[in-house]
C-alpha cells in the first residue's frame, strides 16, 4: 500500500513540475493542480495508512495509539482541497482575461 501511494505521489509531482515548466498558461494551471494533489496525498499519507481503523479515541479502554488514525491530516487535506479548487477557479478566470487582453496564452505573453 505504501509503495502505491509513494509512486502516485512521485508521478503526480513529476507531472506537475513538468507541466509548470511548459510555456502555455493552461498547462501551468493544470501543473499547479497536479502538484497540489501530490501534496494533499502526501499530507494524507502522514496520518498513517490503515484500513478499518477508528479515527478517534473512545476513552473506554486503555489507549493503544498504534490502533488509531490521526484525523488532523484528513482535516488539513479536506481544507486544502477546497482552497485548491477556489485557487484553480481564480487562475482560470485570470487566464481567460489575460488571453482576451493579450491575444496569446503564453506565459511570457509572446509567441515563439
Amino acid at each position: 500500500m505504501e509503495l502505491v501511494i509513494a509512486a502516485a505521489i512521485g508521478v503526480l509531482s513529476a507531472s506537475g513540475v513538468w507541466l509548470i515548466l511548459r510555456p502555455r498558461t493552461y498547462q501551468l494551471v493544470i501543473g499547479l493542480a497536479l502538484l497540489s494533489y501530490a501534496v494533499n496525498l502526501f499530507i494524507f499519507s502522514m496520518g498513517r495508512l490503515r484500513v478499518n481503523a477508528p479515527p478517534v479515541l473512545d476513552g473506554s479502554a486503555p489507549v493503544d495509539v498504534t490502533a488509531y488514525i490521526d484525523p488532523v491530516p484528513q482535516a488539513l487535506v479536506l481544507t486544502a482541497i477546497v482552497i485548491s479548487f477556489a485557487t484553480t477557479a481564480l487562475f482560470l478566470v485570470v487566464l481567460i482575461v489575460s488571453r482576451g487582453m493579450t491575444g496569446t496564452d503564453h506565459v511570457d505573453g509572446r509567441e515563439g
